[in-house]
């Protein structure tokens, strides 16, 4: 028997006044798989990965989440959310706390662990996404590469079933983004489900199970990645790669 989808969109729209961010997006996630989602600005690619923790609200659609119908029950909105982690461009880190302090504060406050307990874990998702001796170390010491690996062992150690993550290398100077690739490359190899976007065509092609083309809020084209990129099928898919796919 097929596993149920983890993650499960139908038919999400999401209006901002007179912008319609999502129209009719409906998709969904198998435990363990790794989603790609590109397309050009404003195609509403961050809004709808928002959607899926209720960072935005739809204004109509569903979305589920490992069998549970999100609504604005906002207990059950933060118990389905201390099992999606999520990675922004920018790091959202307290410059006032070191990389260990970052990581076990909110285990501390959502999960409940104790102080020894947190660190422990902290520590080991340190070392995880290679930057073990890191620890002491205040945000503002560290590359845009670090922060954002400090960014996702934060997210890694409360010990998600889903990590989201919203063009976590655009932010960041080119030598530094393959070290944070890299790093999600290892976690889509563990068997994290995954959806992530980006303009990454490499890590695209590299990680992900399925990749997903949306534009004007959206999905164009959805398939495996090589499909995609080596014979895709609509004309507005043809266009965008030719453009991205040259740089």
């Amino acid at each position: 028997m097929a596993a149920k989808p983890i993650i499960e969109v139908k038919n999400l729209h999401k209006h901002f006044g007179e912008v319609r961010a999502l129209n009719g997006v409906s998709l969904s996630v198998d435990p363990g798989k790794v989603v790609v989602i590109v397309g050009p600005s404003g195609s509403g690619k961050s809004t709808l990965l928002r959607c899926l923790n209720h960072l935005e609200v739809e204004s109509a659609g569903e979305v589920w989440i490992d069998g549970i119908r999100l609504t604005r029950d906002q207990k059950q909105i933060n118990e389905v959310r201390t099992e999606i982690g999520m990675v922004f461009q920018l790091f959202n880190l307290f410059p006032h706390l070191t990389a260990l302090e970052n990581i076990t504060l909110a285990q501390k406050v959502v999960r409940g662990r104790s102080e020894a307990e947190a660190e422990q874990i902290a520590r080991a998702q340190l070392a995880r996404v290679g930057i073990a001796d890191k620890a002491d170390v205040h945000p503002g010491q560290l590359s845009g590469g670090q922060q954002q690996r400090v960014a996702i062992a934060r997210a890694l150690a409360m010990n998600p079933k889903i990590m989201l993550f919203d063009e976590p290398t655009s932010a960041l100077d080119p030598e530094m983004i393959k070290e944070v690739l890299d790093v999600m490359l290892d976690l889509a190899r563990e068997g994290m489900t995954m959806v992530v976007v980006t303009h990454e065509m490499g890590f695209a092609r590299a990680a992900a199970d399925q990749l997903i083309f949306m534009d004007y809020g959206k999905i164009i084209e959805q398939g495996k990645p090589t499909e995609i990129f080596n014979n895709p099928k609509e004309d507005r898919t043809k266009l965008f790669l030719s453009q991205i796919l040259q740089h």
